[in-house]
């Protein structure tokens, strides 16, 4: 049998998710090749390049997505390049995993999409738990009516002190584009819609708060991710606590979410609440179904086995680059939680209830 031609990718951005996630599972993916590593800081790029034995290390994104032999292209880039790489990318005639958010706002996610509109090429999401098991049992189980009517999902997303990057790119907000919201946040509530199949938001009313690192050098922390790009000279202006009330046309959606706070237990659950049963899904993890089985309450877990989320994405993502088909973790769907984002940070900012068309 003839093999299958390989896909050619190329990661921009060679920071802690490329490393952790997307640059491994490409390894180990059999019908992809990497053939750039691209950072604005040559030494990741070079790095790179040594440790996973293939590539070419570069600096500008342009000589990737102008090479005619790159099919595909990871961005792992700060969030504040997340919308011109891929829109530059897709023009270019490229098939694009970008890492979540979408973009720091709404209105470049939409930009984002409109270039695929045009273009005819594909802009998939890091939204990994479209690809999780467990998800899509839930969203099976609702699905078939098993839950009967959800009236209201409750989602919590707090950890007791863990903000990111302290200082760097993950808590400037003209990089970032929020805190905990646009970090963690968006993969809670692209679970919800997912799971819920997106009715339509009607009205959003939140609060974000900016309190546990306003001294940075004195702030204590039980863990740090990406704590190699702290900068305690650098800027803190995002969100390390957030509450919300969102409407939709179906279930109502309470939300409360933190990096910091002075609670030393971390809560990381979405509560799907039905009128025929419920069910707990701890993130990252398995899930409890409840409800009235012949007169008696019974609960019910449902246990997988461990699963490699990022590895199912980049599998599913090399798979559909040449046919283009549009994946679960398509921009379609996916601003549906940037706009429902948007709307939570503009009502914190403005003081008052957003009301969505």
């Amino acid at each position: 049998m003839e093999k299958a031609e390989k896909i050619n990718v190329a990661v921009v951005g060679c920071g802690t998710i490329a490393n952790a996630a997307h640059i491994p599972s490409y390894v180990k993916n059999q019908n992809a090749e990497i053939l750039y590593f691209c950072d604005i800081i040559p030494e990741r790029a070079q790095e790179a390049v040594e440790k996973y034995k293939c590539g070419k290390a570069v600096t500008d994104y342009h000589e990737v997505i102008n090479d005619p032999k790159i099919d595909a292209i990871s961005v792992c880039t700060p969030n504040n390049m997340h919308a011109q790489i891929s829109i530059d990318a897709l023009n270019a005639g490229k098939q694009v995993l970008c890492e979540k958010p979408s973009a720091r706002t709404y209105a470049e996610a939409v930009k984002m999409q409109e270039t695929q509109a045009k273009t005819g090429n594909r802009l998939s999401i890091g939204v990994v738990n479209r690809f999780n098991p467990a998800v899509n049992k839930i969203k099976e189980l609702i699905d078939k009516g098993e839950l009967g009517e959800i009236y209201h999902v409750y989602v919590s997303f707090r950890a007791e002190r863990s903000i990111p990057g302290l200082g760097g790119a993950f808590t400037t907000k003209a990089i970032a584009g929020g805190g905990v919201l646009i970090d963690w946040g968006v993969h809670y509530l692209d679970i919800v819609m997912y799971c819920l199949s997106d009715p339509a938001t009607k009205t959003v009313s939140g609060k974000g708060f900016c309190k546990l690192a306003k001294d940075m050098r004195e702030y204590q922390y039980a863990s740090m991710w990406a704590e190699n790009t702290k900068n305690l000279n650098g800027t803190y202006d995002v969100d390390d606590f957030i509450t919300g009330f969102i409407r939709t046309a179906g279930s109502t959606i309470t939300l409360n979410g933190a990096w910091a706070q002075n609670i030393g237990v971390s809560e990381t659950y979405i509560d799907f609440i039905g009128t025929k049963a419920g069910i707990r899904l701890q993130y990252g993890a398995d899930f409890r179904l409840y409800k009235i089985e012949k007169g008696a309450l019974k609960g019910i877990t449902f246990e997988y086995d461990k699963w490699d989320v990022f590895q199912k994405e980049i599998d599913s993502f090399v798979g559909t680059v040449k046919t283009k088909q549009k994946l679960p973790s398509n921009i379609d769907t996916v601003i549906v939680t940037n706009r429902m984002m948007q709307a939570l940070y503009d009502s914190s900012e403005q003081d008052r209830e957003i009301k969505l068309d």
